[in-house]
C-alpha cells in the first residue's frame, strides 16, 4: 500500500496509492480528480500572452497596473516584441521590396507578422476582460491599436509582395452534388479497360 502526504506543492508515496491531503484519490487504473478540465491551446497562450504583458508593465518605468495601461502603452509592448519577430520585412529601399521569394538574403529587419500580432491583440483584449478590465476602457481595443494594426498588415503585404485578404469560402456542397449527378447520369461507370 502507497501513501501520498503533502508537503508544500510536494507528494511522497507510501505502499497504497491514495494521496492524503488532497481531494483526488488514485489507484493503478484509475484517478478521481475534482479539478479543473486542462486549459485547452487557445486558454494556454492567452494565460501566457497576458503574464507576459503583465510583465512588461511592471519592467516598465514607471510601473504600471494593467487598470492604468493605455492604447499607447500597447503600441510599446507591440514595438517592444517586434525584436523577438521571425519574418523579413523588407525596407522599401531594399532591392526585394515587394517580392515575394526574394532570390538572395538582405539586411532587411526581422519582425513579428501582422497575423501574429493580430492574434495577440485578440488574446490579451479577452484576458484584460476576464481580469476585472472595464470592457469600455480595454486599451487593446483602442482606436490607435486598431489603425496600427492596419498599417502594419498594409505595409507588410506591399512589403512581402504577400496578399493579406481575406480567404474566400470554398463552393458550397450543391457545386459538388452537380459533379456526382453528372458522373451518375453519364453512367457512373469508373472501371477500365
Amino acid at each position: 500500500m502507497n501513501f501520498v502526504t503533502s508537503q508544500g506543492n510536494n507528494f511522497t508515496t507510501s505502499s497504497n496509492n491514495m494521496v492524503q491531503g488532497t481531494n483526488f484519490i488514485a489507484n493503478s487504473t484509475t484517478m478521481i480528480a475534482s479539478s479543473n478540465p486542462p486549459l485547452s491551446r487557445y486558454e494556454n497562450q492567452k494565460r501566457r500572452d497576458w503574464n507576459t504583458f503583465c510583465q512588461y508593465l511592471e519592467n516598465h518605468q514607471p510601473p504600471l497596473s494593467f487598470v492604468q495601461c493605455s492604447g499607447a502603452h500597447v503600441l510599446e509592448f507591440l514595438r517592444y516584441l517586434d525584436q523577438f519577430g521571425k519574418t523579413k520585412v523588407h525596407l522599401q529601399s531594399c532591392p526585394f521590396f515587394g517580392v515575394p521569394t526574394p532570390p538572395s538574403p538582405c539586411s532587411c529587419p526581422l519582425r513579428q507578422a501582422w497575423g501574429s500580432l493580430d492574434a495577440l491583440i485578440g488574446r490579451l483584449r479577452a484576458s484584460y476582460d476576464e481580469n476585472g478590465g472595464k470592457p469600455e476602457m480595454n486599451p487593446f481595443g483602442a482606436r490607435n491599436v486598431r489603425q496600427f494594426l492596419r498599417e502594419v498588415r498594409d505595409f507588410q503585404t506591399k512589403s512581402r509582395g504577400v496578399s493579406y485578404e481575406k480567404k474566400r469560402k470554398r463552393p458550397t456542397s450543391s457545386t459538388n452534388n452537380k459533379q456526382k449527378a453528372t458522373v451518375v447520369a453519364d453512367g457512373g461507370d469508373c472501371s477500365t479497360e
